[in-house]
């Protein structure tokens, strides 16, 4: 069973999110449970803080929507902060966790219900589906085909705006209305 480590993913590769982890592991079907916790990214360490950012756990829900679901669960490997030092704290802490992933469940949900995303992203990626981009995907093409397809082009043709702000609106508009 694979468990994905939100904080260590933010630890070595800073740019990565717990997102993006369970979406590189989504094709070989290596969603086992989820290590639900953060980390702090302006400490730059795994601080297992109790999870509490609903734009993150969208986004991972998101994910685990696509794939199918997840063949474990959610493993809160996370501690209280130092201030909060009551067993009631504990309890107020798993309930923000368990709270912060289910409202990201149903926010994912109607992001996909939306399909904005999907649109957006068949429509960034159609050239995946031209007669080279197919060759590629499949594996038929070589490198020096590659290349004397690039010379024969002469220039390269500006990609397709990644549009950030636009896909961000999108997902704030999802989440507050």
């Amino acid at each position: 069973m694979a468990i994905l480590k939100s904080s260590r993913v933010q630890l070595l590769l800073k740019l990565l999110s717990i997102k993006s982890n369970i979406a590189r592991n989504k094709p070989f079907s290596m969603l086992g449970s989820i290590d639900a916790n953060q980390g702090d990214y302006l400490l730059g360490w795994d601080t297992d803080e109790f999870p509490y950012d609903v734009y993150e756990s969208t986004m991972c829900m998101y994910e685990v929507l696509k794939a199918g679901g997840l063949t474990g669960g959610l493993n809160f490997d996370a501690k209280n902060r130092r201030p909060s030092n009551t067993y009631e704290d504990m309890f107020y802490a798993y309930i923000l966790g368990m709270d912060t992933f289910a409202l990201g469940l149903i926010k994912a949900a109607e992001l996909i219900e939306n399909g904005e995303l999907d649109m957006f992203v068949e429509k960034k990626y159609s050239s995946f589906n031209s007669e080279l981009g197919q060759k590629i995907r499949a594996g038929k093409t070589t490198l020096a085909e590659l290349a004397e397809h690039a010379e024969k082009m002469r220039t390269c043709p500006t990609p397709n705006s990644g549009r950030q702000e636009y896909l961000e609106s999108v997902l704030n508009r999802t989440l507050f209305g």
